[in-house]
């Protein structure tokens, strides 16, 4: 007889801090991250970000100063997040956050190098 699956870690505290620009979550398992607004926008969980089937459209310009206006929960799995850009089509699921956290300075790298690579700019 299989042991039932462990549920997946939940997140427990979310706070969006303004003056920093970011997003401090907290799991029911212990582990905290922070997240800052720009990454949360650039990797977007949207087709916009993440493109239409095999398309792989370059990253948002001129997102590093950007804000939250306001998030929603969306169900009980995911989170709505609305961009001062007037960005709200990513829905931020649980896992997807947690997944950003685990791999914050990894994608904020490979973000800024693309960015460079393609001459875009991030102001």
């Amino acid at each position: 007889m299989t042991s039932p699956a462990r549920a997946a870690p939940w997140p427990v505290d979310l706070r969006f801090n303004k003056a920093r620009a970011e997003l401090h979550l907290s799991f029911d398992d212990g582990a905290e991250f922070t997240l800052p607004y720009e990454l949360l926008r650039v990797e977007s969980p949207s087709a916009e970000t993440k493109g239409h089937g095999n398309e792989n459209p370059p990253p948002p310009v001129k997102k590093r100063h950007v804000g939250v206006a306001g998030a929603e929960p969306v169900g009980r799995y995911a989170l709505r997040i609305r961009f001062t850009d007037g960005h709200d089509t990513g829905l931020y699921t649980w896992a997807y956050l947690r997944e950003l956290g685990e791999q914050r300075d990894q994608r904020m790298s490979a973000y800024v190098a693309r960015m460079k690579a393609l001459g875009l700019s991030r102001e």
